[in-house]
């Protein structure tokens, strides 16, 4: 189909999707079961490790149709395919985006003519050998002590995506060896774990792609400074107590990393999606390195479902298009993620970065403003937390947001009876918010017709993580391509670093405004 045919297509679609809005205003979800007996089978996905319940959402057969014809109309089969293939899809820089191969060790993806497969399975090993030594005890700080503590500095998704997977897998930790992050310039947090380290025994991996980021150059030296002071020792004389993980080798090398210390990642690599590559290298310190291989096993049996399974029953597709049809066609600004596991509690942010900086845009491919509106707010907590926070705004505020649950069947660390009320919570949730409750007292009055997917993972494990963060990721992909999206860029977040820079060196000059120059005044910024 040729671009034309594509966007009289699209077109079409939307209007029949705008239509149905219209007219789908006097239905509900609870008379959308009524009406069809085989709608929980029509409307879930069940996968080995994980299953998806989107019954309980506003749509129906007709609406559910259209969405996926708007997906084909999309050429969504043509940009998947392009993606894996290692087209050029992230427009605006020229790069491919190759997480997905990431996590395909029979990928026969090529880059400027060069197989990757080779350079990825090389770092993979590299990666191996340095996690098995700091948790053997092997690796030696200067003064001959073994690691305890494994400090990971970067920022955005060289910070987020490994603190996320360290902290939802610490079942799989290993006893003896510690994990930190830290992202953030605040000076108080770093001087806060650095008080807590015993220097002789922590290592510090500092990731940034292109070795250029303030934030985490500034957090690097910090620690490098409080080494040599605690050890009496010179730079040079830290090195195994350094490592980086950086797209510009040479410009670690030149920072002072010594060369044997640098893992490579790759330009074609986004930051949001790194944690697959050396980025995850405190996650195979921390859970080991056989359990980072079925992390990415997860991964790769999401992006085969993904990539050859019919749209109708693509878990990610179907997720992208539910959210399509709230945020679009109904109007809804925001999306709750809400999982039902304390270590999952950092899967919201992890998501708010994802799909807000991935598709936050107002600007097509095609260089031109966005008609109509593109990536959602994303925002949530985990249960039964939430419920004692914002559930009241779901079930009888005035906002229409839905809801993804996220839950957990066996449970390896906790006890079997929490675990089994932690469960009823969130089923009983999903259930009230869809079917409410009547009372004569308004204030009593529970609407209901709130709409809510349901995931659900066998357990939380390495593979199943996997699978659900892949899950996200072709979700997020497959709503820019609708959108018109580069997903894979993210201009936005340059224009207030420059400005910050410049504050600092003095260099912004007369161009400020009045307020701006009287904040600066009061905050004490002024040279």
């Amino acid at each position: 189909m040729n671009s034309s045919n594509n966007e009289n297509q699209r077109s079409k679609s939307w209007k029949v999707l705008t239509s149905l809005a219209e007219s789908s205003t006097t239905d509900s979800i609870q008379r959308y079961f009524a009406k069809d007996p085989e709608r929980l089978e029509r409307f879930s996905v069940d996968l080995p490790g994980i299953y998806l319940d989107f019954s309980k959402n506003r749509l129906n057969i007709e609406i559910f149709n259209a969405l996926i014809g708007l997906a084909q109309a999309s050429d969504l089969e043509g940009q998947k395919a392009a993606m894996f293939r290692g087209d050029p899809i992230n427009k605006t820089e020229r790069l491919p985006a190759l997480h997905t191969a990431l996590r395909d060790p029979q990928s026969k993806v090529e880059v400027k003519g060069e197989s990757i497969a080779d350079k990825i399975a090389e770092q993979l090993l590299r990666m191996q050998k340095c996690s098995d030594a700091v948790r053997s005890g092997e690796w030696k700080g200067a003064t001959g002590k073994s690691i305890t503590d494994v400090v990971n500095i970067g920022i955005g998704g060289s910070d987020l995506g490994p603190r996320f997977v360290c902290e939802a897998l610490r079942e799989f930790s290993k006893p003896g060896i510690r994990t930190h992050f830290i992202s953030n310039v605040d000076g108080a947090e770093i001087d806060t774990l650095l008080a807590s380290l015993e220097a002789q025994s922590t290592l510090f991996i500092t990731c940034s792609k292109t070795f250029t980021t303030h934030e985490t150059l500034l957090n690097t030296n910090k620690a490098i400074q409080w080494l040599q002071k605690q050890l009496n020792i010179e730079k040079q004389q830290g090195t195994s107590h350094f490592l980086a993980v950086t797209a510009r080798p040479a410009a670690a090398n030149e920072f002072g990393f010594d060369t044997s210390n640098i893992f490579e990642t790759w330009d074609w690599v986004g930051g949001r999606y790194s944690l697959w590559s050396a980025i995850g290298l405190s996650i195979s310190i921390s859970i080991g390195h056989d359990n980072f291989a079925r992390l990415l096993k997860g991964a790769k049996a999401m992006d085969d479902h993904f990539l050859h399974s019919p749209l109708d029953r693509n878990m990610p597709v179907i997720l992208a298009l539910i959210g399509i049809w709230y945020n679009n066609f109904l109007d809804t600004e925001s999306i709750a993620i809400v999982p039902y596991c304390e270590r999952l509690r950092l899967l919201p942010s992890y998501l708010q970065q994802l799909d807000m900086e991935s598709n936050g845009k107002s600007t097509s491919i095609h260089e031109l403003e966005m008609v109509g509106t593109t990536a959602p707010i994303v925002w949530g907590q985990t249960g039964t937390n939430g419920q004692h926070a914002f559930f009241q705004l779901l079930h009888q505020g005035t906002k229409l947001i839905p809801v993804d649950f996220v839950g957990i069947v066996k449970e390896n660390l906790g006890d079997e009876y929490q675990h089994k009320v932690l469960l009823a919570n969130m089923i009983a949730q999903a259930a009230a918010l869809m079917t409410g409750d009547a009372s004569d007292n308004p204030h009593l009055h529970y609407p209901g017709d709130k709409p809510s997917n349901t995931l659900l993972l066998d357990e939380l494990s390495p593979a199943s993580l996997g699978m659900l963060i892949a899950l996200y990721e072709h979700k997020v992909f497959t709503q820019g391509i609708i959108w018109g999206i580069n997903s894979f860029d993210q201009w936005g977040v340059e224009l207030g670093k420059r400005l910050a820079t410049n504050l600092l060196d003095g260099s912004s000059g007369d161009a400020l405004d009045p307020s701006t120059k009287e904040l600066i005044r009061r905050s004490g910024l002024e040279n």
